[in-house]
């Protein structure tokens, strides 16, 4: 199962602040209806992101009914993008192949 997501890069803060790509409603809804099916424990599923070229495997975490999408430091200075900006990713649920 593939979703494409746009969105901007938010920070919640915690001891050090952590970004992420929130998952659109709709679609924070079609993932929980399959959440059992792909996920590890907790409610907390690995998906493949792909921004550009580069592609990671992470795990969406549930929040307020939508699914965050963690954008490590490391993954965010390859693709060249900061808190705030609007980012196009290709999410898959499940790990890479």
């Amino acid at each position: 199962m593939e979703f494409h997501v746009t969105n901007p890069v938010i920070e919640w803060r915690g001891p050090a602040p952590f970004y992420f790509v929130a998952i659109d409603e709709g679609d924070s809804a079609i993932i929980k209806s399959v959440a059992k099916e792909y996920s590890y424990g907790w409610g907390v599923i690995y998906v493949t992101v792909t921004i550009d070229e580069t592609t990671w495997t992470t795990a969406v975490i549930p929040k307020d009914g939508r699914y965050l999408i963690p954008m490590k430091d490391a993954i965010r200075k390859v693709v060249g993008v900061e808190l705030g900006d609007q980012v196009v990713m290709r999410v898959k649920l499940g790990k890479a192949s």
